[in-house]
């Protein structure tokens, strides 16, 4: 069983709401790292710009279906796609649901306009920011599902105020997940998924749906592993799959 983490008591470490990290700039550390192909940095410049949200240019849509073309039955959520291996295989899988990618590191997102531009996939539309802006912006009850798969476990003590999960950051979910919808989070780091299940257990909002080990040992059906995770079996570190639905 995981066992829960410890809360932080350093005065090193402010009150664990999750404002503080927002506050000073974000959840993520680096935006960019090697130089861009001449090919990649064109899809940044022409193709992103037709599938970006602006949510600083007003109020969201009541419905978020309105934002892709055609039928879309609901509208999913991945904060931190990295190398979109994950999103891109949903997306394809599932063309009648619309897929939102928040990712702020600029090498991701060029690695996903790439493939969105090869499988002409056109039910995915990118953040390139915060994700908590993009949570604070959804209208309430819009999406039903958030997938947060292998994040950064911001390791060191000092940091924890850095992690994705957080007090705030899981009410702001809670708010715009659908009654039913899921949160999942995926982590080969035991630390952070023991921190993950500390903040959601004492959530109102949220149950944990495992009965038996397997429910969290093994990926759900359908899952696709990322490059991430792949290399994380390799190296022998073993992954927990989390699920957490919401109330109500």
């Amino acid at each position: 069983m995981i066992a829960p983490v410890s809360e932080p008591d350093d005065q090193d470490t402010p009150p664990d709401d999750g404002a503080s990290a927002h506050a000073r700039g974000s959840f993520f550390g680096r935006r960019k790292g090697h130089k861009l192909r001449n090919h990649q940095a064109d899809l940044i410049g022409n193709l992103l710009p037709h599938l970006a949200l602006d949510i600083g240019g007003g109020a969201a849509p009541s419905n978020l279906a309105e934002l892709f073309e055609g039928e879309i039955d609901h509208v999913r959520l991945e904060i931190g796609f990295g190398g979109g291996e994950h999103l891109i295989a949903e997306a394809q899988a599932f063309p009648q649901v619309g897929f939102i990618g928040c990712e702020p590191y600029v090498n991701g997102m060029a690695k996903i306009l790439t493939q969105i531009e090869a499988l002409n996939i056109g039910n995915i539309r990118l953040y390139a920011g915060d994700a908590a802006e993009l949570l604070a912006w959804a209208p309430p009850q819009s999406m039903a599902r958030i997938d947060l798969i292998h994040p950064d476990p911001w390791p060191k003590r000092r940091h924890w105020k850095r992690r994705f999960v957080q007090d705030a950051t899981v009410a702001a979910m809670a708010r715009i997940i659908k009654p039913g919808g899921e949160f999942r989070f995926v982590s080969d780091i035991d630390d952070y998924c023991a921190w993950t299940l500390a903040h959601l257990l004492r959530s109102p909002d949220f149950l944990w749906t495992a009965e038996r080990a397997i429910d969290w040992r093994q990926p759900w059906d359908g899952y696709t592993m990322t490059r991430y995770g792949r290399k994380a079996e390799r190296e022998g570190r073993v992954a927990a799959y989390l699920r957490f639905r919401r109330a109500g």
